[in-house]
């Protein structure tokens, strides 16, 4: 429960609690605030990003002190130079990070994991990182042309996987991520080299965490083949390698609640003695659809590609003409990367203003606005469009938003084997900006602000965002306020915490543009006992550091 009192740090750690006599070198006055640990986001990919950037917002921007990456099995190690560009086309399709920007701003100084953990490990940032050990660069690595293109593992490519992954965790890899989700596409549309590998392959690369004694295995299964087809893949590898699991679980918007059987099957695999959670998106997971971004309404319509070269200012005017007008109404989509299509789902595609309202009323929707107005939906999309002079944002609902309500979101949270997580930081730049989620999850569920009186009690949303997240990885010098434990902590008025519509900022390498999104409301963050964010502002200091794999208390 929370607690009224001082607390004191030094070197890094909190040094002492409660009633606090003398002054400090620095104070922060924490009156009417709360005073938390730092967050932890398990599912980011910060890959690139924390190669070439200092700051890893949107994370940093929201509380997060510790983020982990390589999820997905997509990352940068370990690579050979002539596999650079294939890497690079993974990330891209998958992850939607343009592939200009990793050319320019990764200097690939690196072929093995350990090295590219080193390179990690002499570059600054604003906040700590760790890696999981990616299977799509791994597979190419052990099995060359072979790997890239899916072919079976043969007792060989597996035991030199199964040993590379062992150097891997000893040198610092939190674990092991893969990804059997169809839609993880390449660039040009195929599928990444570690979609539906065998769970013997699996097992045998989860072995070698075992080998190493540590490591926990990320997995994103394909929901679409079904839950009784793939949940049995984390089972067998749990029970083949003795590791502890991760997965990424979501309700679907208008199907069947499935997600409970998925509860009650990993009941049943953590009550037989292994350790599996689910991470849990608090809001709907959300692609963002707009003219300055990756996908839009009519993207794929074949007459918007006499102007997708334009300004936003010309695709506007443009748009206005009567001809063209028609042309987009009516025209299907052409042939593109499955996300495109996400920006047509009508039925569960909304308007986004400011302030951004993530959990909108079914009326709200692209079709129910059609079908109350007696048009199509597409014509309220346009007309959106135009009168937001091309600026305005659509949210597509993907999933978590089960008959337009967040009940599924908060019975999966509150279940004692689910944390928060899929921020997704550092990847989907022009798509994706869920990275806000616990600002999102603090001041819509425990300041009550939801239109469904949902809600967690503030000592429960801090012990998920913080203590409960890290613990599920292996993470367990941090999130807590203790005497001992890491200075990471946020200073948060909770009056004042509120989200802002996500912006457009350029500043990747080669002015690549990305996607971010500012709170309000944080006073302070602190990074092993550095301020490196006051009153929702960079101060500049870059105390992050690399977490070589779990962590003792």
């Amino acid at each position: 429960m929370p607690v009224q009192g001082d607390l004191a740090i030094k070197r890094g750690k909190i040094v002492a609690m409660g009633k606090i006599e003398g002054k400090g070198a620095e104070e922060i006055n924490a009156t009417d605030r709360i005073v938390t640990p730092g967050f932890v986001d398990v599912h980011t990919h910060y890959d690139g990003q924390s190669i070439w950037g200092r700051e890893l917002s949107p994370s940093s921007s929201h509380g997060v002190t510790t983020v982990v990456m390589g999820n997905c099995g997509v990352g940068f190690a370990p690579c050979r130079k002539e596999d650079h560009d294939l890497l690079i086309n993974v990330m891209e399709g998958v992850e939607d990070i343009p592939g200009v920007v990793m050319a320019e701003g990764l200097p690939w100084d690196w072929e093995t994991f350990p090295e590219y953990l080193d390179r990690l490990d002499a570059t600054q940032r604003d906040i700590d990182v760790a890696a999981y050990l990616p299977h799509s660069p791994l597979r190419v690595y052990a099995m060359g042309e072979r790997g890239a293109n899916r072919e079976a593992a043969t007792g060989e490519d597996l035991a030199k996987m199964r040993s590379l992954a062992t150097e891997a965790v000893k040198a610092g890899a939190l674990g092991f991520a893969t990804s059997r989700l169809s839609i993880h596409k390449t660039a040009d549309g195929g599928s990444i080299p570690s979609f539906e590998t065998d769970v013997k392959e699996l097992s045998e690369i989860c072995n070698g965490l075992a080998d190493a004694g540590s490591g926990t295995f990320q997995i994103v299964l394909d929901a679409f083949q079904g839950w009784d087809k793939e949940y049995p893949v984390i089972e067998a590898v749990v029970a083949a390698s003795g590791r502890p699991a991760t997965f990424t679980l979501a309700s679907g918007n208008d199907a069947p609640p499935r997600w409970r059987k998925v509860l009650a099957m990993m009941e049943q695999t953590n009550h037989a003695g292994g350790h599996v959670t689910a991470q849990v998106m608090p809001r709907p997971i959300g692609l963002i659809a707009g003219l300055e971004l990756t996908v839009h309404p009519f993207v794929l319509c074949p007459s918007w590609s006499k102007i997708a070269d334009l300004s936003i200012e010309e695709q506007v005017a443009a748009m206005r003409d009567p001809d063209l007008r028609s042309a987009l109404l009516s025209e299907e989509f052409g042939e593109g990367h499955p996300f495109n299509e996400l920006a047509r789902n009508w039925e569960w595609l909304f308007p986004l203003d400011d302030p951004p309202d993530y959990a909108p009323p079914k009326s709200l929707s692209m079709a129910d606005q059609a079908r109350a107005k007696g048009c199509t939906p597409q014509e309220i999309a346009y007309d959106r469009l135009l009168e937001t002079d091309g600026k305005g944002f659509f949210l597509a609902a993907l999933g978590n938003y089960e008959n337009a309500s967040l009940e599924s979101a908060h019975t999966m949270l509150s279940h004692e084997n689910c944390i928060p997580a899929l921020g997704d930081g550092g990847a989907h730049y022009g798509a994706i900006c869920d990275a806000s989620y616990s600002t999102y999850l603090l001041s819509e569920f425990v300041s009550g602000k939801n239109r469904e009186g949902l809600s967690f009690d503030l000592p429960a949303a801090v012990h998920m965002l913080s203590a409960k997240a890290a613990r599920a990885v292996g993470l367990n010098d941090r999130g807590i306020l203790a005497v001992g434990a890491k200075a990471d902590i946020n200073v948060i008025d909770m009056d004042r915490l509120r989200l802002h519509l996500p912006e457009v900022v350029r500043d990747l390498p080669a002015g690549g543009r990305r996607l971010t999104q500012r709170a309000t409301g944080y006073d302070a963050t602190i990074v092993s006992g550095q301020v490196i964010r006051r009153h929702d502002v960079s101060t500049g200091a870059l105390p992050g550091k690399l977490v070589r794999g779990a962590q003792h208390p």
